[in-house]
């Protein structure tokens, strides 16, 4: 019988031998998150060059007739209660929701987490340098955007009011979003993880967040272009497991020949066995027929040649 190879998660129990030690995951993710948190506060400062970067930026979406940030904050300050519930959003899923992910990925897909932490920590290593080399003023700072600093007007922030003397966050880090980046990821690595036929639906994380971002002012859409690229890029390099690409990695059409080969090989195995079992054949003269290895040929000649892969 021809075997196939699963390329999709099953529901069985995870693989422990997968699952890297609890301790040492626990410190390394932390001690990534700590190293970008000391990074972006390492680039704050560069006031000036933010604001300059800024207005580029803001110039070169309306060259490139992108639509204005401000028609999707317009649409939520419509209602108090909405904008409201963008800013929590903002600011209370972004981090939990990275950090269930990842929980449950350690323990129920140990390979599909050490996939995801992989491309988290490049994803903010590379955001990390754009914001060392390119400090960006977001929206709700630049004078010629005309937006609301939803956060301050009407709460919650994670922000201080003062950005140039704000000793919790870098403000002048907007290029590229992690917020999308980490949001992207999470929905991908969701779907290449579960089997659910509703698993797409997690791409809504995603979409939500780039409309969060966008209507409360933090983000300019290439911010979110940008971290989009450069997790294609990372998802390029890193592949998905079970897509065949990977080191060790096995494909559809790979496996179905391991299985005919396999196949060939039971053959003549069970010739063997037949041919053992039966009385040598006779000639007129009496003389025995090797009829084993007349038997045999034609079956190790397919196993041999790979007939009918």
């Amino acid at each position: 019988m021809t075997t196939y190879a699963r390329t999709e998660p099953t529901d069985q129990e995870p693989d422990i031998r997968a699952r890297p030690p609890l301790v040492r995951e626990f410190l390394l993710v932390a001690g990534l998150f700590l190293a970008y948190k000391l990074g972006r506060r390492a680039a704050n400062g560069h006031v000036e060059e933010a604001f300059r970067n800024a207005g580029n930026v803001w110039d070169l979406e309306r060259a490139l007739h992108l639509p204005g940030e401000g028609a999707v904050q317009g649409l939520l300050l419509h209602s108090q209660p909405l904008i409201q519930a963008a800013n929590t959003y903002y600011a209370a899923v972004h981090f939990p929701a990275t950090a269930l992910f990842l929980v449950w990925l350690y323990w129920r897909r140990p390979l599909h987490y050490l996939w995801s932490r992989r491309v988290l920590a490049v994803l903010t290593g590379g955001a990390l340098v754009l914001h060392l080399a390119v400090p960006l003023a977001p929206p709700r700072m630049l004078p010629a955007a005309g937006l609301v600093d939803t956060g301050q007007v009407y709460g919650p922030t994670v922000y201080g009011a003062t950005p140039a003397t704000d000793t919790m966050a870098n403000q002048f880090a907007a290029m590229p979003s992690l917020h999308v980046g980490w949001a992207a990821t999470v929905a991908l690595g969701l779907i290449a993880a579960t089997r659910s036929r509703w698993r797409w639906l997690w791409l809504l994380h995603p979409a939500i967040t780039l409309l969060v971002v966008v209507a409360t002012a933090n983000h300019y859409w290439l911010d979110a272009i940008v971290v989009v690229a450069m997790l294609a890029v990372t998802l390029a390099v890193l592949r998905i497991p079970g897509s065949g690409k990977g080191p060790g990695a096995r494909t559809g059409m790979s496996a179905r020949t391991d299985g005919m080969r396999g196949d060939a090989v039971r053959m003549e195995g069970d010739a063997r066995s037949y041919v053992a079992a039966s009385p040598p054949a006779r000639t007129a003269a009496g003389d025995a027929v090797p009829v084993r290895a007349a038997a045999e040929s034609p079956v190790r000649a397919a196993a041999d040649t790979g007939a009918g892969r």
